[in-house]
């Protein structure tokens, strides 16, 4: 297979692309590296292209591994045939080739190969010849042999027939037209096992729908159902058509002794051994699509979430909420650093509300604190009407956010929680996290293992190693397009930058404890275990602020300064004028981009790229994300009313609609149906998490607490 050709057609770009690309990959280049300084290379691929064809290479070069694995243990058993070499050479997918390895994988004992061992091949051969002239049961006579325990012609037949039924569930074509038909005309239906009780799986206790339509949260739902012994899943077919096709590929000679013997091997052959197997496979096929897609809306969620707005130059007061054990708070400054830490009560069942509010009001004077990060778990709501009653009384302006604190337990008890505030307590810790997940949510989020964030669907029943490896790549992207300080970033966020490992991210941290702060990127080369593709790698995305070197401060790569300091020179700017009103104004000149970068000798790309920071250096991507919704009064879910219209962050989407947190406790959720007048394929199409939009309620049901909302109509 030509891996070249085969990515460049699936992906739609030029073999050139491709081709250059893979040879970065295999000399070592991270993807956030070539999607930002190997632009002229790979003709610009952004990093979303470049991972698919990554993922695509992979795979492809997996399969070209898998199927030398075949032909050689095909040819050492002495039975590979010129055609079927042709025909596993010519495999596209890892299911063709399993199909066409299937008839010679080593087995464990079947009722064929016990039949094999008793002889009975030679008439499993006759039989399929189908040219016998005289009596079956005469022919299957001279197979009896009691030392073999084959008692009688109807034991020689029966012994035969498993052989017969064994090699035609073992035919690739059959398995083929089989699965294929099952998934064009198939039914997957599920049942309530006997004893369910209502369940969140009602929906499903008498379900039907068609394979090739069914929705990937379905399949995963039923899944869950199913595994939790709620359900029974099947896929139902028409099998009369089916073992009709198999009964015309095999029975040539329907007046032939043996068609009726071949039917029956041909029936048993479908019901014992093809239709369970096809079953598996399609489901398995269902059940990894469908986990691609929820691992794909996974994926963008978070980069949507990781890439929210910092809050910045603002005292925070983080709120952890919880009733019998209190409330923990940590006072943190705009820098992040924690300045104080305490616990109030008031919630159930101490509810000491104004000796709380005491305690608030002397830490907002105190520490000048001017926004509250709020939690939105357990007693999150309670919180709140204490948080909103307090504001009303005092004269500091001080508003709130509520935040999702998913993922805050499990960092708070984690060894990176321990290292990093090793004289708190869990609560001090996860407290001082929903702090600083609001003033900087990539840099407190990275921390927390990317599946417990919280903005995905049924991520805990997927394959976790796939899940994992995707989720860690747009944590990767998220933190190489925003950069890092150097001086600052902890050694969880600086693991994520460009070829920097965790073994390297510690290195980097204890070498800045040991001898102060970097003054200059090439200092990096000083550090352990760093060398010089590490420093190539990851050079570009670190930050120096203040440094001697106003480049330091930018994304233009350290191997570009000579061509930045030309550019500067030519356009007649300093090098300490970097985002000034006079590099605005000398870079906005730039017309004639080629002839520029031809007289630089540089490629265009990159050459856009530095004008680009020259004119607004490390201009944080952040900044341009929809603000979070700052409140001072707090709603409940009694107060809406169908018609009204409020404004709400997107807190998570999944396949079927959006979850909209408009100020109660409960997220609403828009239907996809309902989030725009045109037609909308998925909610990603339309809204995305952290986005501020327009809802009007439709209906809200207090006892289910379930808010339905439409974006149409406003």
């Amino acid at each position: 297979m030509d891996i070249i050709k085969a990515i460049a057609e699936e992906l739609k770009i030029r073999p050139a692309q491709v081709e250059a690309t893979v040879k970065l990959i295999d000399e070592g280049n991270t993807i956030p590296f070539i999607a930002r300084y190997r632009k002229e290379v790979t003709g610009a691929l952004n990093d979303e292209v470049l991972r698919n064809l990554h993922e695509r290479l992979l795979y492809l070069r997996n399969l070209e591994e898998k199927k030398e694995q075949v032909l050689n243990s095909i040819e050492e058993q002495g039975k590979l045939t010129d055609e079927l070499r042709a025909a596993i050479v010519a495999a596209t997918t890892m299911v063709a080739v399993d199909d066409l390895y299937l008839p010679y994988r080593p087995k464990r004992r079947t009722r064929a190969t016990i039949a094999k061992e008793k002889g009975l091949e030679p008439l499993a051969n006759i039989i399929l010849l189908q040219r016998l002239n005289t009596p079956l049961d005469t022919e299957a006579a001279k197979y009896i042999d009691e030392s073999k325990e084959v008692m009688s012609a109807e034991d020689a037949i029966s012994g035969a027939k498993d052989i017969i039924a064994e090699s035609i569930s073992e035919n690739a074509d059959y398995r083929k037209y089989i699965r294929e038909y099952t998934v064009e005309h198939g039914m997957i239906t599920s049942k309530a096992k006997d004893d369910a009780e209502s369940t969140v799986y009602d929906m499903y206790y008498d379900f039907s729908e068609a394979v090739k339509k069914i929705a990937g949260h379905r399949v995963l739902a039923l899944n869950r159902g199913e595994s939790e012994k709620i359900l029974k899943v099947s896929i139902l077919v028409e099998e009369e058509r089916l073992t009709d096709y198999l009964k015309k590929q095999i029975i040539v000679n329907e007046k032939a002794e043996t068609a009726a013997v071949l039917a029956e091997a041909i029936e048993d052959s479908y019901d014992r051994l093809i239709a369970p197997s096809i079953e598996r496979e399609v489901r398995n096929m269902l059940t990894e699509n469908a986990e691609d897609g929820a691992i794909k809306v996974f994926g963008k969620n978070l980069a949507q979430l990781l890439m929210q707005p910092p809050i910045q130059g603002k005292v925070t007061l983080g709120w952890d909420p919880a009733f019998r054990t209190g409330c923990k708070l940590a006072v943190v400054d705009e820098t992040g650093k924690v300045l104080d830490t305490t616990v109030i009560f008031p919630t159930e069942p101490q509810k000491k509300i104004e000796e709380s509010k005491k305690v608030l009001k002397a830490l907002i004077k105190k520490y000048g604190i001017t926004l509250i990060s709020v939690g939105n778990g357990t007693a999150s709501r309670e919180s709140e009407k204490v948080i909103a009653e307090l504001l009303h009384e005092i004269s500091e302006p001080v508003s709130y956010v509520i935040v999702n604190e998913a993922g805050a337990s499990v960092y708070s008890a984690s060894k990176l929680a321990t290292e990093e505030f090793p004289n708190f307590d869990v609560g001090q810790r996860s407290a001082a996290s929903i702090a600083r997940r609001l003033q900087d949510p990539l840099a407190e989020l990275v921390k927390i293992e990317p599946k417990a964030i919280g903005v995905g669907q049924y991520q805990h029943d997927m394959d976790q190693k796939k899940l994992t490896e995707a989720l860690s790549g747009v944590v990767e992207d998220c933190v190489n397009k925003v950069g890092v300080d150097l001086n600052t970033a902890s050694a969880s966020l600086l693991s994520y930058i460009s070829g920097i490992s965790k073994p390297i991210a510690k290195n980097i941290v204890t070498y800045r404890e040991e001898n102060g702060k970097f003054t200059k990127r090439s200092d990096l080369k000083k550090v352990p275990k760093l060398g010089p593709k590490a420093f190539e790698q990851s050079a570009g995305f670190m930050r120096i602020m203040g440094g001697a070197n106003p480049l330091d401060a930018t994304s233009v790569h350290p191997e570009s300064y000579d061509i930045a300091k030309a550019l500067l020179e030519k356009l007649g700017v300093g090098l300490n004028e970097l985002g000034s009103a006079k590099a605005h104004e000398a870079t906005s000149k730039i017309k004639d981009y080629k002839a520029l970068s031809e007289e630089l000798n540089i490629g265009e790309y990159s050459l856009r790229d530095i004008v680009k920071e020259l004119d607004k250096p490390a201009r944080d991507p952040r900044l341009d994300m929809p603000k979070p919704i700052l409140r001072t009064d707090v709603m409940e879910l009694t107060d809406l009313t169908p018609g009204m219209v409020l404004k709400g962050t997107v807190r998570n989407v999944i396949d079927f609609g959006a979850f909209v947190d408009i100020g109660v406790h409960q997220d609403g959720l828009v239907h996809v149906s309902e989030m725009s007048e045109r037609y909308i394929k998925h909610p990603l199409d339309a809204v995305s998490v952290g986005d501020v939009v327009d809802v009007k309620v439709l209906s809200v049901d207090v006892k289910k607490k379930r808010i339905q909302l439409t974006m149409k109509g406003i």
